[in-house]
């Protein structure tokens, strides 16, 4: 057995896991789990940037706990957000959160001279508020973008703070908006036209190469003597998610689903059609040259700002109580579109659902329980969308929908999906981001011979999974669809 460990960095956690890889064997121990809490400074959200990687050198020294044998360390995180270092590789300042209000309106002026037509032929990514090319263009002028020299994504950050080495991962590097779809390199004429510094931007490095070996202070904190290396993973946690899908054949959608859900198909090739960019649908780089053809759905942040808002009031926040009791409320009661503006900055969910419930024509959930199934199928039914649009976009016969992350452990959520796609769910593994991160770091270590599908074969094999088959007929979803659509 050859042990690797696994950063996974989460938009509300982070956490250290040692996978161990032998001949047809696969096991995950989580070692080390640490909060990870925004910071709002004078009217800016930023992310706690040095907590993070104090948390992460922790989790690192139980990973060396757990298997002092270690071989090397991968790194994975959420994508878009960045830090920016100055002449010397010192870091400007505290990271950006991308919910930060500092982009409202920026798309739509960034429009006006940018055709949303050579936006999408260029990158092939989905208008999002969110991109790092819109968080750029709103910082222009600001003093720290100024004095840049070099700009990093979080998992490229911490893995130059780890090994003094500077690059940038290709899966996270194309949900920036200004990767090159077709050279898989830097998107220069856009940036220029943009006004955006294209000397930012590092080396494209992809996964499973070498990212540099850990510094010798940091083999001191985590208690190594010899050295390390790190290597380079999907460092976007959905590209690791979705290499951990423990697919059969090509016929499949994918859900990652936590904080976000990404729903989409898995392709050789990005589809640019004009459809498809209506549709918001976005080609991101995978791992093994792959390419994520999918959409973005809010996800599960409704129901995690909902359970913050009711424990901060005093009210029952227990979640399994909640879905047991959101399971006896009747289907479609109210209904959301979870991609609403209103639902991305933090605050109090529960009113802002309340709000777009009357607003819509609709009653407003009565109860806590009501909130609940309201999220839950608001979230079926964008799931329902996404599959059968990234399907029928991509060409793709989809014929089973594959569950991976936190989601999985939300039941009630998992049948709703079964139910509104009509489809077989198959739901696990839950650790997926950090099961992908581990399972490239073995191929690139020779403990895995063999390719993706050998990869996925290891995955289906060794993780646990559940299997919700769809009942009932299609006609409420559908009607349940056509009117969330006459909200929008």
């Amino acid at each position: 057995m050859t042990a690797f460990a696994a950063v996974d960095l989460g938009a509300s956690s982070g956490r250290v896991v040692v996978g161990r890889v032998g001949p047809g064997s696969l096991s995950l121990v989580e070692c080390f789990r640490f909060a990870n809490v925004p910071v709002e400074v004078q009217g800016t959200l930023h992310w706690d940037i040095l907590a993070l990687y104090d948390g992460m050198l922790d989790g690192l020294g139980a990973a060396v706990r757990e298997a002092p044998a270690l071989v090397s360390v991968g790194i994975d995180s959420w994508g878009v957000d960045y830090g920016l270092l100055d002449s010397a590789g010192r870091l400007l300042g505290n990271p950006v959160h991308y919910r930060d209000r500092r982009t409202e309106g920026v798309l739509a002026d960034l429009l006006v001279d940018t055709p949303a037509e050579l936006l999408y032929a260029t990158t092939g990514i989905q208008l999002l508020a969110i991109n790092t090319i819109v968080q750029l263009v709103a910082a222009t002028g600001q003093p720290q973008l100024r004095h840049a020299r070099t700009l990093l994504l979080i998992p490229d950050l911490m893995s130059y703070w780890l090994t003094g080495e500077i690059g940038a991962e290709i899966t996270n590097a194309s949900t920036t908006q200004l990767l090159d779809i077709e050279t898989s390199d830097w998107a220069r004429k856009l940036m220029a036209r943009v006004g955006i510094d294209a000397a930012l931007f590092p080396v494209v490095r992809r996964p499973g190469e070498p990212a540099g070996r850990l510094l010798p202070d940091v083999r001191r904190r985590v208690g190594l003597s010899r050295g390390v290396g790190v290597t380079v993973v999907g460092s976007h946690d959905t590209a690791s998610a979705v290499l951990a899908v423990p697919a059969a054949n090509e016929r499949f959608a994918y859900i990652s689903c936590g904080t976000w859900s990404l729903v989409g198909v898995e392709l050789d090739r990005p589809v640019l059609s004009e459809e498809g960019r209506l549709a918001n649908f976005t080609n991101e780089a995978g791992v093994d040259g792959t390419i994520r053809y999918l959409r973005n759905v809010m996800g599960l942040w409704l129901l995690q700002e909902s359970l913050r808002t009711w424990a901060a009031a005093g009210l029952p926040a227990d979640l399994p109580t909640l879905l047991r009791d959101a399971a006896g409320v009747s289907a479609f009661s109210a209904m959301v579109d979870p991609d609403d503006a209103t639902f991305l900055p933090p605050g109090d969910m529960p009113s802002r659902i309340a709000a777009y419930c009357r607003a819509s024509g609709q009653t407003p959930p009565q109860s806590q329980a009501a909130t609940v199934r309201c999220i839950l199928d608001s979230l079926a039914l964008a799931y329902r969308s996404a599959v059968g649009d990234a399907g029928r976009l991509s060409g793709t016969i989809v014929e089973v929908v594959h569950i991976v992350g936190g989601g999985v452990r939300n039941g009630l959520l998992c049948q709703l999906t079964a139910d509104a796609c009509g489809l077989p769910v198959i739901a696990g593994p839950v650790e997926a981001a950090a099961l992908g991160n581990i399972l490239v770091q073995a191929q690139s270590a020779g403990a895995i011979d063999g390719d993706l599908d050998q990869m996925r074969r290891l995955s289906r094999l060794t993780q646990e999974l559940r299997r919700f088959e769809p009942h009932g007929d299609q006609q409420p979803f559908e009607a349940a669809a056509q009117l969330l659509q006459g909200w929008r």
